[in-house]
């Protein structure tokens, strides 16, 4: 098994004999995303998972939410394969194969999903990625379903972590496009898909929860 840091260890190179990635944040935010999911997520129903990396979250909430098909996605080969290798060790029946999926692509690989969770993506990609969320979100849910964005988001009406500030300036120079999102630019996406107003949440390690819930029309409804 081997560390896994998003970003770094992509498509591309040789696959270790053991495909399964480890994500060490995962087994420390898990239990508490799970917390807020109970009350976010419906009772049954396909949820679609954008960007699920190593797989682990995957399993994890599939485990816990047995009423619920779990369908991770990503677009990065070398998390696909950690994914089917965790799905596999797991066996899971709620627990489906891992699609490719870019968050910015124009087609996704699947028409309709109950709810849309998306955890730590939106600072680590192209805004782009966030923009695709967002839109495909509006066209694949059914009005109350919830997309669930989870990660280090900033604030204006908060002051930013100093810890969260640092790793802002890291995510950029390493890539211009990455850096943390304001979550009021979340939310001019989600007015004009079609979404309600934020529900926020405060998580451990400076991170935060945002709840949309998909409202009875959006501009993509619009003729």
């Amino acid at each position: 098994m081997t560390i896994w840091v998003p970003g770094e260890a992509g498509a591309g190179g040789a696959e270790p004999p053991d495909p399964r990635r480890h994500a060490p944040a995962t087994l420390r935010n898990r239990n508490d995303i799970v917390t807020k999911l109970r009350d976010m997520l419906p009772p049954s129903g396909l949820v679609l998972e954008v960007a699920s990396g190593s797989g682990e979250h995957a399993v994890h909430f599939a485990a816990t939410f047995p009423d619920l098909d779990w369908q991770p996605t990503d677009p990065d080969p070398t998390a696909l394969a950690s994914i089917a290798a965790w799905r596999a060790d797991a066996a899971l029946p709620n627990l489906r194969l891992p699609l490719q999926l870019d968050a910015s692509g124009a087609n996704w690989p699947i028409d309709r999903a109950d709810a849309v969770l998306c955890i730590n993506m939106a600072h680590i990609s192209p805004w782009d990625a966030t923009v695709g969320l967002f839109t495909h979100a509006a066209r694949l849910l059914p009005p109350g379903a919830a997309l669930i964005l989870y990660g280090p988001w900033v604030r204006t009406d908060a002051p930013t972590a100093p810890s969260n500030l640092a790793f802002d300036a890291d995510l950029r120079a390493r890539d211009s496009r990455w850096g943390l999102r304001r979550v009021e630019d979340a939310d001019l996406l989600a007015q004009r898909h079609g979404f309600g107003a934020c529900q926020l949440s405060a998580m451990p390690a400076n991170n935060v929860m945002l709840l949309y819930r998909r409202t009875t029309a959006s501009a993509n409804d619009l003729p």
